[in-house]
């Protein structure tokens, strides 16, 4: 991420870009004006970033176990311990947005799905049982909400 300047802003000068920068947001109509933004504002490791927290905030109120997440998403402990107390102790942005996009779309089946292509992957040599323990993990769940009727 990048670096605040050493030179400081005043807190007006602050207050009125920042307020900018979040209506620039409000006025994103479609999906291509999104990613046009995203694209300009934020680099690539940016929105990697910003993507995996809300990845993070997701599992996380599916209940996931933080190894199981960190397996799933490459992140350290400490950054799935951060967004956990963002979402406890923060103002609900995360839960607010997760829960208007599980509305439009089943994110639920797509994290589970890109959970079961990224474990198809995992090795079989040595040191694989972590691979193989979530694995049945995802196909135990998979198979659970076959049998459910809804």
């Amino acid at each position: 991420m990048g670096q605040v300047s050493k030179y400081p802003i005043s807190k007006d000068v602050a207050d009125r870009i920042f307020d900018v920068f979040i209506k620039s947001f409000i006025k994103v109509k479609n999906d291509n004006d999104a990613q046009i933004l995203a694209n300009d504002l934020f680099t690539p490791t940016e929105r990697i970033m910003l993507a995996k927290r809300l990845a993070i905030a997701f599992c996380l109120m599916q209940g996931y176990e933080y190894r199981e997440i960190s397996k799933l998403l490459r992140v350290s402990l400490t950054t799935i311990a951060s967004v956990n107390m963002t979402l406890k102790y923060g103002s609900n942005g995360y839960k607010t947005i997760l829960e208007r996009i599980n509305k439009e779309e089943k994110l639920e089946d797509l994290f589970k799905s890109i959970a079961e292509k990224i474990l198809a992957t995992g090795s079989y040599g040595k040191g694989s049982g972590t691979w193989r323990y979530l694995r049945a993990e995802v196909q135990k769940s998979r198979d659970k909400k076959l049998k459910q009727p809804f």
